[in-house]
């Protein structure tokens, strides 16, 4: 057992005078305690004194040469003496941030027992968790520093939103304008009509103050102009609290077009971005956090659903074809050997359910599970077009590494040049931090156990819906139903109910000669509506009929959504929309310029005409 300061006090007659640092004595002839004295110290500074027993022994000869052998010894400035776990923890409470471990030492039932058990084991196999130390460490092992990540991330995650709310600025009059589907003015009026004073709170938003066409495209262009400041590391702070409350309120104003958790996503990740910029461990860790639900929900809903493709790996046979828009690489990936394309499936399950444990592990275990979401994101991203969200995950993979794996990835060249500044917040603040961070993980919590299908306290679910309107934490969970099939709408008029002619969007499939275009980063918000529309009823989507409504008005600020308009000159007289299915072309129509199969399934909605026409 270690000897501690009530067990034997050192005498005067044997100790040297109490000296003004504590000392850490440990073996020098053993590598695996040189190794962790020499990362105790660049923890400690010069808080503690570290020598080897060989060097220092003679002074200490009240202590065995077998004791130093069998553990490191602590002797405090007054001369008491702490040896094995109790005297690594009393070293680690002169590292910042490192006390509580002695704490839990000393006031935790039963801490003190394991902590020394699991010492003695690890002094036992010496050689053998020296190689370990370097396998998770590597051999310069030194404490993490989160400067350059934390100046990296923030200047990045300017590009993401900057992607974000130009995607959202060249479509938002024809989606939310005046003239728009969903015109923003009705949205308020309706909300406020329902809720009264209590909207501001249920619905948080600057277009309380002005819901017009200017107002809609000031708070794009505005977080635009921001999101370019924080690329520039311009009032940073200041700068991601407006990112966050100007997309969230694009958020509520943008109804049924933006209900995609990529906006969840983002806003969360705004949000932990914030706090980073305020204390960086906390908010490093409140990343990693999020990284990690976003990847095990992704797997877990899959498994959850019970839907027969992802059970029997073969999901993957469908989902490039099927997805809302594919690449054209995409075409060649549904090309793959089946076996192949299981095995694909089989390692995404992989990575979405078993790497992410590894975010919480040793650092070069760590850089593996980031490894392994880059090539996921990466896969995906070449194969369809999801906007900025494949590239914001892999943002929130640059947490898992740290300021040296990033110096020694990074050409050397450009630390020097971004040289951010070391951020060392006052106590105080990253308290307040830590707590805002805590509540966070435990509203997250709450989210997840509902995923689950559980059932959180009452008082759990009132905490989590006081904060819910700020969509600061989200559940997540991708494609836990695999779309089989593809089936298309597309939207034809016509002058006389005989003649139609198709209305061509810009991104999703229509003519089968068109190779799938790319539109990373870019959002097409009534493109992806179209797909989820495919999925529904036509009578339950308000929007879709107002859609309709708008094509008959020629209104240009809709019809500017569209990739062609054949009724330029002229409105049509009835739009109708019909239903087929979509499948990739063989190799040989591929050949031949032929991108899809379509077959006509019957009609998705019937011909329509304006009763009145604009003007009238």
């Amino acid at each position: 057992m270690q000897e501690t300061s009530e067990d034997q006090p050192a005498s005067a007659a044997q100790t040297p005078a109490p000296g003004q640092r504590p000392l850490l004595i440990y073996d020098g002839d053993c590598g695996f305690c040189v190794y962790w004295a020499r990362y105790w110290q660049k923890l400690t500074g010069d808080r503690v004194d570290y020598r080897p027993y060989q060097d220092v022994a003679p002074q200490y000869p009240d202590i065995p040469q077998a004791e130093f052998q069998r553990a490191v010894q602590y002797i405090a400035p007054d001369g008491r003496r702490a040896s094995a776990a109790e005297a690594s923890f009393l070293t680690l409470s002169n590292a910042r941030g490192k006390a509580f471990w002695l704490w839990l030492y000393r006031h935790v039932p039963g801490f003190a027992p394991v902590s020394e058990w699991a010492y003695a084991f690890t002094a036992a196999h010496r050689p053998a968790f020296f190689r370990i130390s370097l396998l998770l460490w590597g051999r310069n092992h030194e404490p993490p520093r989160y400067d350059l990540v934390s100046f990296l991330f923030l200047r990045l995650l300017g590009l993401v939103y900057l992607a974000a709310f130009v995607s959202f600025a060249v479509q938002a009059q024809g989606l939310i304008g005046s003239h728009g589907i969903l015109p923003l003015a009705e949205f308020v009026n309706n909300v406020a009509a329902r809720f009264g004073p209590e909207r501001f709170y249920l619905v948080p938003m600057v277009f309380w103050l002005n819901d017009s066409d200017a107002a809609i495209a000031a708070v794009c262009w505005a977080g635009a102009g921001l999101s370019l400041l924080l690329v520039v590391n311009v009032l940073p702070r200041l700068t991601l609290f407006l990112l966050f409350a100007l997309y969230l309120s694009l958020t509520y104003a943008g109804q049924t077009f933006m209900t995609y958790q990529w906006e969840a996503f983002l806003l969360e990740t705004g949000f932990a971005a914030l706090l980073m910029s305020f204390a960086t461990i906390p908010g490093i860790w409140l990343l990693r956090w999020l990284l990690f639900r976003f990847m095990f929900m992704s797997g877990v809903v899959k498994l959850l659903s019970l839907d027969p493709s992802w059970w029997d790996l073969s999901a993957l046979s469908y989902h490039f074809f099927s997805q809302p828009l594919p690449t054209t690489i995409a075409w060649h990936a549904a090309q793959l050997p089946p076996g192949l394309l299981k095995f694909a499936t089989g390692t995404m399950f992989v990575i979405e359910l078993v790497l992410p444990f590894l975010i919480f592990a040793p650092r070069r275990l760590r850089f593996f599970a980031a490894f392994g979401f880059l090539l996921l994101e990466f896969s995906i991203l070449i194969t369809g077009n999801y906007n900025w969200f494949n590239f914001q995950t892999m943002l929130l993979c640059l947490p898992l590494f740290d300021d040296a794996a990033l110096r020694s990835l990074l050409p050397s060249r450009l630390p020097r040049l971004l040289q951010p500044r070391p951020h060392a917040p006052r106590t105080a603040v990253t308290a307040v931090v830590g707590a805002v961070a805590l509540l966070l993980v435990f509203c997250s919590l709450v989210r997840m156990d509902l995923r689950f299908g559980g059932s959180p306290p009452d008082f759990a679910r009132t905490v989590d819906g006081w904060f819910s309107p700020l969509q600061m934490v989200s559940a997540y969970g991708l494609f836990s139903i695999m779309t089989t099939q593809r089936r298309e709408i597309v939207i034809e008029g016509s002058y006389d109910g005989v003649d139609w002619h198709e209305y061509e969007f810009r991104y999703k499939p229509g003519d089968v000669a068109r190779a799938p275009p790319w539109n990373i980063p870019h959002q097409p918000r009534l493109d992806w509506q179209m797909w989820f529309a495919a999925l529904d009823n036509p009578q339950r989507l308000r929007w879709f009929w107002r859609f309709l409504e708008r094509l008959l008005e020629n209104e240009p600020t809709v019809t500017a959504l569209l990739a062609s308009n054949p009724f330029a000159d002229k409105p049509p007289t009835y739009v109708r929309a019909q239903f087929y299915d979509y499948t990739f072309s063989g190799s040989d129509q591929k050949a031949a310029g032929q991108w899809w199969d379509r077959r006509l399934l019957g009609q998705y909605f019937p011909a329509v005409h304006l009763k009145v026409r604009p003007g009238q």
